[in-house]
């Protein structure tokens, strides 16, 4: 058995705070009322979003890991719940001044905020709960 033939997902769950609101500024209020609902309050609203963060690889041969999930920890505090918890993605994050912050755009940005940082040869997926039914994933 040749260990290097296996891959291995290696996952870490944080947890961030954010409120926002959906909104297309092309579109009617009524418009948006109908398609987006109780999302478009002007006052926007909030969610306890759950974030796993999935790297795949092949496991190092001296340390047995693809990647340390103590370092996967802190990119992912520093990169994305330093940036996005306790705050107001349309009006307090750049990444959202002119995206509408869906769960699915959510997902692409901590997507596109973390591949950079990861090894090339791993395999990265997100997976952002909304709330414990709606989840959406990237790369799908």
């Amino acid at each position: 058995m040749n260990l290097s033939d296996y891959r291995v997902a290696v996952s870490r769950k944080e947890h961030f705070n954010a409120a926002h609101r959906l909104h297309n500024p092309d579109w009617s209020e009524e418009q948006n009322k109908r398609i987006f609902g109780k999302c478009n309050n002007p006052n926007y609203h909030g969610h306890n979003y759950d974030l796993i963060v999935q790297v795949t690889g092949v496991p190092d041969k001296e340390t047995g890991y693809v990647i340390d999930t103590k370092e996967l920890s802190e990119l992912i505090k520093t990169q994305i719940i330093d940036r996005f918890d306790h705050k107001n993605l349309n009006l307090d994050t750049e990444e959202f001044k002119s995206l509408n912050p869906s769960a699915e755009n959510i997902a692409i940005i901590i997507f596109q905020i973390l591949r950079p940082l990861i090894k090339p040869e791993f395999e990265l997926k997100i997976k952002l709960y909304e709330t414990e039914r709606n989840f959406v994933e990237f790369p799908a």
